[in-house]
């Protein structure tokens, strides 16, 4: 059996409540993990949040949520820990930012095309968070793709790998998800 369709099976287990298989499956994709963790804070020195604590806390965030983690497949696990890694990394800035400036936040519109560099932990992440929220409100989709690209650091072909559709589409979708962005940013 190929380790793709013991996930499969896997997650079909932690769907009906087996938290043993979840833990499988996290094990066993802990390394890809950390590799997009690792991805998106390198560059970050001088940070307390390293790729280790940021997948731990995301780990935590998907467990605490309890009887709501249910994955459907490979795709919706990534999709959910690129969730969890958004939602860790911006309450970090938050915090940073908080103690740094004593909450005075001040928004930049600027959303780089190429994700390849570590995400920034300033106000430019506070607000892309913000406007991710609403672009999740209009297009869940394209918010997935903003997800899976800015926060998990994957690329156009692994995003279309993983939501079955043409590394075209996703390269569309990515585009309009930055005009998007920047639009709202700037509304801010």
């Amino acid at each position: 059996m190929s380790e793709a369709s013991d996930i499969t099976l896997w997650l079909d287990s932690a769907r009906n409540g087996d938290r043993a298989a979840l833990d499988r499956v996290l094990s066993t994709l802990y390394q890809e993990l950390h590799t997009m963790a690792r991805r998106q804070l390198s560059g970050q020195h001088g940070h307390t949040l390293d790729a280790t604590a940021l997948v731990h806390e995301s780990y935590l965030k998907l467990i605490g949520s309890g009887a709501n983690a249910r994955f459907e497949d490979r795709a919706h696990f990534f999709a959910y820990a690129a969730s969890s890694m958004r939602s860790v990394v911006v309450d970090y800035a938050r915090s940073r930012l908080a103690r740094k400036r004593g909450g005075d936040l001040k928004r930049v519109a600027d959303i780089p095309e190429d994700v390849e560099g570590p995400i920034r932990m300033d106000e430019t992440l506070l607000a892309l968070n913000d406007g991710l929220d609403k672009l999740a409100a209009a297009d869940e989709r394209l918010a997935k793709v903003v997800e899976l690209r800015y926060f998990a650091g994957l690329s156009e072909l692994e995003i279309a790998e993983l939501m079955q559709r043409s590394e075209r589409s996703i390269r569309r979708d990515w585009q309009k998800a930055r005009l998007f962005l920047m639009a709202t940013m700037q509304e801010d």
